[in-house]
């Protein structure tokens, strides 16, 4: 949760302002364009993850996987930086595509796995609530800094904050837990 709470809030701070960079700072940047990049990153995440759900259900390297995700969107605020043309977006977007397709079914996964019983749906939106308080916060942060400090300082720190749920990622390990009715894998961070 942790990770995800750096990663997703941290894309809080560029969602309310992507539209406007696009329009303003890109060679073929419009209103559409912005529209046919988030379409780009809907349709990629929606290729990927179902096909790669099934995969990572069958196998035991979903740690390997959610940290290869997260890096692929980690790495989109940056591009952003370099972009001087609308294509270099659509790129990035099919980037953040991907790596959300390999990420988000492998952290739901591992997430599930930790839920308690009979609390699954509070733990559930415990975990949705903290994400979208986040991302809330984020955004008006995100806006402010923007038009103070540019685009540029807005995407750095976006790129730190995904790259630090990456790292947050690197402590995770998974336990194997006896239980009255099997085995369970469940996942933690490392202390």
């Amino acid at each position: 949760m942790l990770s995800d709470i750096f990663l997703i809030t941290g894309f809080g701070l560029i969602d309310p302002i992507l539209a406007i960079f696009l329009k303003e700072n890109l060679i073929g940047g419009t209103i559409f364009a912005a529209g046919i990049a988030s379409t780009l990153f809907l349709i990629t995440k929606s290729v990927v993850q179902l096909p790669f759900s099934r995969y990572v259900d069958r196998h035991d390297d979903k740690i390997k996987w959610l940290i290869v995700g997260t890096l692929f969107i980690s790495c989109v605020p940056f591009i952003y930086i370099l972009s001087d043309h609308i294509y270099y977006i659509y790129a990035a977007e099919i980037v953040r595509g991907i790596g959300s397709g390999l990420a988000f079914p492998t952290w739901l996964g591992l997430w599930s796995t930790n839920l308690d019983k009979r609390k699954e749906s509070f733990e559930w939106s415990l975990y949705s609530t903290l994400v979208s308080a986040g991302t809330a916060v984020t955004a008006v942060i995100g806006s402010l800094i923007a038009e103070y400090f540019g685009f540029t300082v807005t995407f750095i720190l976006v790129g730190t904050l995904s790259l630090t749920g990456c790292v947050i990622l690197l402590n995770l390990q998974h336990e194997t837990v006896k239980q009255k009715d099997g085995t369970v894998k469940r996942y933690k961070i490392k202390t």
